[in-house]
């Protein structure tokens, strides 16, 4: 994909969706960086169900510490790996009371260092809460940059790392939100529905399904 493509690509994302946002429910910084790091290896809807009832108690590190592992575990045991994840958030959690004062850095080298982060988990934060123009690449994002020819690699890091040499502004902040809806929703992994996407011309998967298989 050329350059004047990618640019295209992105125009007419934003102009069907001037203002994306992810979709993991959450009030601050902390409950972002909570939600992010319970979404490895499950969907954001699975996310929000468990975490609407445990953020209406928990807004703050210390909050999470009190509730403690074994409340924690309650409250998100219907995710995948809950019991990894719930040791992770309470031991990223006291990090954030002991190092920063409760409050979420807004540094990727700071933030991978937390248990549980990693790179596409700080990316995200430090995106949609500090407005940073980062890359987050998941699994719809690789998958798109790949298969549209934006930006090729067999590693998530590869990846990445072509995102940010090829995505223009003023396209540059919310591009991972478009990548990802776009991949969850219209590009998806089994079949693509190519025949209503508005960037089919643009791109280069040969094996584009251009007919909906369900009439």
């Amino acid at each position: 994909m050329k350059r004047d493509q990618i640019f295209e690509f992105f125009r007419r994302l934003a102009e069907d969706n001037p203002s994306p946002q992810t979709e993991l429910e959450y009030g601050n910084a902390y409950q972002l960086l909570v939600a992010v790091a319970l979404s490895a290896q499950a969907t954001d809807v699975g996310v929000n169900k468990a975490t609407r009832a445990l953020f209406a108690k928990v807004e703050t590190p210390q909050q999470m510490l009190a509730l403690g592992e074994e409340g924690l575990k309650e409250h998100i045991k219907t995710i995948g790996l809950f019991n990894s994840k719930a040791k992770n958030v309470i031991a990223l959690s006291q990090i954030l009371v002991d190092d920063y004062g409760g409050d979420v850095p807004d540094s990727r080298d700071k933030l991978v260092k937390l248990p549980g982060v990693g790179r596409k988990t700080a990316n995200v934060v430090l995106n949609c809460w500090f407005g940073q123009e980062t890359f987050a690449v998941d699994t719809h994002i690789f998958r798109v940059s790949n298969r549209t020819g934006m930006a090729k690699g067999k590693t998530p890091e590869q990846v990445e790392a072509k995102l940010e040499k090829r995505v223009p502004q003023p396209f540059r902040r919310d591009s991972h939100h478009w990548m990802i809806l776009h991949g969850r929703y219209l590009c998806k992994a089994r079949t693509p529905e190519c025949w209503r996407c508005k960037v089919v011309d643009l791109c280069s998967f040969r094996k584009k399904v251009l007919e909906n298989p369900r009439g």
